[in-house]
């Protein structure tokens, strides 16, 4: 019998804005998808914009219709580490930090001690974290998907209680299908319906029943022609979507799918 996975929760739309937009360009794109947003029930919006637009985008925000969410942080609380951020100082900011992208592993080498500790972090301080997790192209091939998902869900979650699995949101973004690679292809459902089987019962494994509240998000070219798609896979509670998130009438298509899909 399939799990009944989506019984759960929210669909969360999460807009990564990347290193894009300057503030003033910031701020005209969230009053335009403000305009054209209503709250709507069971689906939570989120965007993610770079660091330094964090603090004005939050004057003109309402958090009915958008939440922000920050790309990065630091994970000490404060001290003497200059040109970075703590979690502490996103607090009343954001509600939700990204955790791991793998732009983060992979252009920024961190280790996954970086990304346990920013994960703590994050909870320690009332942050929802979205953990990115997810294969290469050349670990896919060699058959190693389940092994890189275990690890590095062991590892990211591994300072984490059954009782803090409400501030934790994973996010499987394969890094072969994410649109800024070179050589990314769109990943297929049926391929994306293994992975998250796996994370689903790592996780079950690891936190016992607790862990079918843990949101689950897809991310890697995701636009308004698959997004439907996606959506429909069993465990899938969501989007993390890069490029078409750039676009007001594409991130907007993408919510009106998800509106009729969930």
């Amino acid at each position: 019998m399939q799990p009944c996975y989506n019984k759960i929760m929210k669909t969360y739309i999460v807009g990564n804005w990347k290193m894009n937009f300057t503030i003033g360009e910031s701020s005209i794109y969230l009053h335009k998808l403000l305009k054209r947003i209503s709250p709507i029930k069971g689906i939570q919006i989120a965007v993610a914009p770079s660091l330094i637009a964090l603090q004005p985008l939050s004057l003109q925000l309402d958090r009915k219709k958008i939440k922000l969410c920050a790309q990065n942080c630091c994970a000490k609380d404060f001290g003497a580490y200059t040109g970075e951020t703590a979690v502490a100082q996103l607090r009343g900011l954001v509600d939700y930090c990204i955790v791991g992208h793998s732009e983060r592993r992979y252009v920024f080498n961190e280790t996954d001690k970086d990304i346990r500790d920013k994960v703590s972090a994050c909870v320690r301080n009332n942050i929802t974290a979205i953990l990115c997790i997810g294969e290469t192209e050349s670990e896919r091939t060699f058959g190693e998907t389940a092994d890189v998902l275990r690890d590095q869900l062991t590892s990211g979650l591994s300072d984490i209680a059954k009782e803090d699995l409400g501030k934790i949101i994973i996010a499987y973004e394969p890094v072969w299908a994410i649109s800024s690679v070179k050589g990314a292809r769109v990943a297929v459902p049926d391929d994306i319906s293994a992975s998250i089987d796996l994370i689903r019962k790592h996780l079950k494994d690891t936190f016992g029943k607790d862990a079918e509240n843990v949101p689950v998000l897809y991310g890697g070219s995701v636009n308004p022609s698959n997004c439907g798609a996606y959506l429909t896979i069993p465990g899938v509670n969501g989007l993390l979507i890069g490029g078409s998130s750039l676009i007001a009438d594409q991130f907007i298509d993408i919510i009106d799918i998800a509106k009729r899909v969930k």
